[in-house]
Formats: C-alpha cells, structure tokens, sequence
C-alpha cells in the first residue's frame, strides 16, 4: 500500500519563504508534494514569447534548483486542465489533503470550487489559506457587514485594522525537510507548451530606504523611473505581501503603504462584485455608444496617436511590458474620452501586455479613469495630453526616450483635436447618463 501524502498547489506565491499555504502543509503529519499547473485555460489564450510565462517557468526552475541542492528533492511541473491533472494525481498518489492559497479572481474561484468537489468526492481534504493579501473578502467592510465602494473610508478602516494586528512572517524554509523524497517528478518546459523565451524581461523589484522615503517626490515623474516595481513579483508572489507591509510601514511613508493599499481595495471590489470583471459597477455607463474606431484603437495601441506623451506610454507598454503608473492613466482617459473607445478594449490590451496585469487592479483602474467604477473619477473631468507634459515631463526626457521622432515630419498630427474631443465626450456620457 502507498505511504499517504499532503500535496502543496503553487500558484500565485512562487516562493519558499513565507508562504502561508506551504507552511500550514508542512507543518502536518505526512510528507508534501510540491507541485505547480500551467494551467492550459490560461496559457492557451497568450502569445508565445510571453514574458510572464518566461518568468513563471525561470521562477519555478530557481526554486526546483534550491530544492535540489539544499534538500535534494524536486518540484513537479505539470501542465493542462487542473482537472485533468489531480486526477491523474489521485490515481498515482495516496492523498490525504491538498493545501493551496486563496486565489480571488472569477475563474480561479471557479476552477478551485470544482477541484474541490473533485476531492470530496474521493474524500480527499483541500484547504486553501490567506497569502497574497494582509485583509481580505469581506475582512474589511463597514458596521453593517457592507462592502467599501469609497477607497479613503475602506483605507482608514483597513489602517485601524492593521494597528490591532501582529503581522507573523511563516518560517517555511525551516520545515522543507518534510517535503516527500522524490527527484523524479514530472516536468515541463517552455517548448513542450509551446511557448519560447521572451526577450523581455521582469525587472528585479527595490524597496530600499531611499525609495520609499522619497517616493511621494518622484513617483510622479514617469522619466525618473522611480517605482519599486514590485507589481509582477506581487502578482506572482516571488515576494511575501506581509514582509513588503513591514518594510513599508518601518520607512513610515503613507503615499507608499496606501499604494499597497488600493490593491486589495481593488481586489475586495472584485469579489464582492465579479460581475465587474466585464461590467461596469455604475451600470449606467454601459448605455454610453462608444465609437469604437478600429483604426483609431490601432494608433493608441502602436503609440502613433500625435499625442507625446500618450505616445511614449504606448510605446514603453509596447517594448518593455511596463508603463509608468502617471501615464497609465492618461493613456486610459485618452482612449475612452477622447476617442470615446470602450475602457474593455483597452484593459484587455493592457492584460495582454503589461507584465504586473492584476485583475483586479487593472479592472478597477479602467473602470476609475473611465467614470464607471466605484469611487471612479468623475466623468467631466478629461485630462489634456499637452498640458500634463508641463505638469510630469516638463523637459521632456520621458518623451525624448520613446518617442525621439516626435519633431519630426514623420510623426502623425494628432488623431483628434482635444478641445473637440472634451465637448463630444461630454456630451456622449450626458446622454448615456440622463
């Protein structure tokens, strides 16, 4: 008979340290499998020179090497429908629980809730545990059990929260001892899936002193590139959320933790309300007539719409996976206000390509510059392309750097003039909204 075992599912927390769900798993009584999906629902949507899949897959081989040579074990790397790969498990394994990480998004709620019939059916436990966020679902909320839809009352109640709060850190590393002896698990890689290698890349994150402490100054000023870049290894988890929160707050700089902050605002938002992964919150806004141009979608995408600094921020988005987070929402106004283009053809091109894409987050900041989100910008107020230049690039280092043909014959007049575009705009949400 087989020696029963306890499975850890990486997902959305590829590291050793620290992690929740690993440590609750290694602290049982039985040996732990360590195992990672390329989930096929996923991947199969993506290009193949995906630099997140590239990050994921390096990310894996670093932690797979670690375990190699400190403990003399390995990770399996599998790839396919969930489903079909636990039961693939269960027949080669005598499982007793499978331990995860909540995951807060429309399908991963889905895919965890038909695992986890999967598993009752064969009496197997799956136990899934808080890691990616310091509060979550409904851990924040108002007296009367509702959901903050305003970020400043829910960013109070959430610092209230936290001052009550001891944060632990997980000792993961000390237990990995009781992973199951096994060097001969499964793996994939990249060309089995039919991906290759981006020739883009995740750029390591910083917090250091310095940057937190000056980040209110600079964060502003897409030139000075002064962002932690924290949002990818956030989102994939190479970093814990608990020891970025202590750095952080040790550093005591407000603008910085609330940035942090707006995160799990946005994520509460999300699971509170799913249906705003493609809805507006404010229904109301999904009777505005979007003109919807394809040519003119084609000119924001390529970074060809005569606008400087919209530009430059296309372009950035375009060649390097990232774009500062200033411009990120002007190029979201631009294209639902000035080219009355609907905000989900342009989240769905930023989830294509932006290497930190959160659901959630980027949802949530569409929706905000669109009009129609909670706690949204509202719809009159339009920002102009020329003038923010003055305000965030005045010498226009930014533009210089990913538009140098922006005084030349060569670069296009602008695709729309703004005052015109302003009064149309204004116009079409008043008619929608009246």
């Amino acid at each position: 008979m087989q020696q029963p075992i306890n499975i850890f599912w990486f997902r959305r927390d590829l590291r050793l340290d620290d992690n929740v769900g690993l440590y609750h798993a290694l602290q049982g009584n039985l040996p732990v499998l360590p195992v990672f999906i390329f989930d096929s629902e996923i991947l199969d949507k993506l290009p193949e020179d995906d630099a997140r899949v590239t990050f994921i897959y390096e990310t894996l081989q670093s932690i797979n090497q670690t375990l190699k040579n400190d403990y003399g074990l390995s990770l399996g790397m599998f790839h396919g429908k969930p489903i079909d790969v636990f039961n693939q498990l269960v027949q080669d394994y005598s499982i007793e629980t499978v331990f995860t990480n909540h995951d807060y998004e429309p399908y991963t709620t889905k895919r965890d809730y038909e695992i986890k019939n999967f598993l009752d059916n064969k009496s197997i436990g799956f136990k899934t545990f808080k890691d990616q966020v310091i509060f979550e679902k409904d851990e924040i909320v108002k007296s009367d059990g509702t959901p903050y839809v305003v970020y400043t009352p829910y960013m109070k109640q959430w610092k209230s929260t936290f001052k009550a709060l001891e944060i632990n850190t997980f000792d993961t590393k000390s237990l990995l001892n009781n992973l199951v002896k096994n060097t001969s698990l499964p793996s994939v890689n990249l060309n089995d899936m039919g991906f290759k290698t981006s020739t883009q890349s995740i750029k390591p994150y910083t917090v250091s002193t310095n940057l937190i402490k000056n980040y209110e100054a600079t964060r502003n000023f897409p030139a000075k590139d002064s962002t932690s870049r924290l949002g990818p290894h956030l989102r994939f988890g190479t970093v814990s959320i608990r020891n970025i929160i202590k750095q952080a707050t040790a550093e005591q700089n407000e603008i910085f933790w609330q940035e942090l902050i707006w995160r799990e605002f946005f994520m509460q938002i999300l699971w509170h309300f799913p249906h705003t992964a493609t809805e507006s919150f404010k229904p109301q806004y999904d009777r505005i007539v979007w003109r919807n141009n394809e040519q003119e979608f084609k000119a924001w995408c390529d970074g060809k719409t005569g606008y400087p600094l919209v530009d430059a921020g296309m372009r950035q988005l375009n060649e390097t996976g990232f774009m500062h987070n200033r411009v990120r929402m002007l190029v979201g106004s631009f294209l639902c206000k000035h080219l009355l283009i609907d905000w989900r053809w342009g989240e769905a091109y930023f989830a294509e390509k932006l290497h930190d894409y959160e659901m959630a987050s980027n949802v949530g900041n569409w929706q905000w510059v669109a009009g129609c989100g909670v706690d949204a910008a509202p719809y009159f107020r339009i920002f102009n392309p020329t003038t923010q230049i003055e305000k965030f690039d005045k010498n226009l280092d930014y533009i210089k750097q990913w538009v140098p043909d922006f005084q030349e014959l060569t670069y296009p007049t602008p695709i729309v003039d703004h005052k015109f575009a302003r009064e149309r705009c204004l116009e079409t949400y008043k008619r929608a909204l009246n």
